[in-house]
C-alpha cells in the first residue's frame, strides 16, 4: 500500500507539518502515516524510529531557521543585523512552530545524519560571526550567544503561549527588548577580579 515515491525526506517533511499544526509531542508514527496515505509500516523502510523522526524534523528545521536568518542578515553588521536576526528567529517560530521546538530541545539525532546537515553548524557560525560585530572575546562571546538565545527563545515561547495578554502591544516590548539587547551588547560588563574568565 505504499505510496509511490515515499522517501525519508518525504516523512520528514509530513512529519514537520504535523508537528507545526498539533504540537512536536503529538507527533506519532501512525499520525504521519495516515497523513501520507500509507500503513505505519511503510514508514519503517525510511526512518528507523520516532526519534529518528524527531531528528530528522530537527535538522530540516535547523536548515530552514539558518537560510531564514542568512537572507535576513546579509549585508547588514550592528544593530541592524541584530535585529534582522531576531526577527527572522521570531518569524520562524511563528510560521513553524513545531519544527521551531525540535531546534530547542534535546533530541537524540543520527550522528551521520548531524555531519551532512549543514544547519546546525551554519547557524553556529551566523550568529558567532553576528555577534563578533560587538568585538567581544572568549568567554564574553559564548555568554554573549547564550544571552541572546534565550532571549529570543523566552521571548517567542512566552508570546506563543499566550504570555504577553496585557494592554501594551507585544511587537512594543519585542522593539525595546532588542533595543536593550543591542545596548548591553555594546557595553558588555568587564569581569570582576576573583570571577571565572
Amino acid at each position: 500500500m505504499a505510496r509511490a515515491g515515499l522517501t525519508a525526506d518525504r516523512v520528514t517533511l509530513a512529519g514537520a507539518e504535523l508537528a507545526d499544526e498539533v504540537g512536536l509531542d503529538h507527533v506519532t508514527m501512525s499520525a504521519v502515516a495516515r497523513r501520507l496515505g500509507v500503513k505505519d509500516a511503510s514508514l519503517y523502510a525510511h526512518v528507523r524510529n520516532l526519534e529518528d523522526l524527531r531528528g530528522r524534523i530537527a535538522l530540516l528545521a535547523a536548515d530552514e531557521k539558518t537560510l531564514l536568518i542568512a537572507e535576513a542578515i546579509a549585508g547588514r553588521a550592528g544593530k541592524d543585523a541584530l535585529v534582522a536576526y531576531a526577527n527572522a528567529w521570531r518569524q520562524y517560530a511563528h510560521d513553524h512552530p513545531g519544527r521551531y521546538m525540535a531546534t530547542q530541545i534535546p533530541i537524540q539525532i543520527d550522528p551521520e545524519l548531524a555531519a551532512r546537515a549543514p544547519g546546525p553548524r551554519r547557524a553556529v557560525e551566523l550568529t558567532y560571526g553576528m555577534l563578533r560585530a560587538y568585538a567581544l572575546a572568549e568567554p564574553d562571546l559564548t555568554d554573549a550567544v547564550r544571552l541572546m538565545r534565550s532571549t529570543l527563545h523566552g521571548f517567542t515561547s512566552l508570546e506563543a503561549a499566550g504570555g504577553f495578554a496585557y494592554a501594551r502591544p507585544a511587537e512594543d516590548t519585542w522593539i525595546r527588548c532588542l533595543d536593550a539587547l543591542h545596548t548591553l551588547l555594546r557595553h558588555w560588563p568587564a569581569h570582576d577580579e576573583g570571577d571565572p574568565a
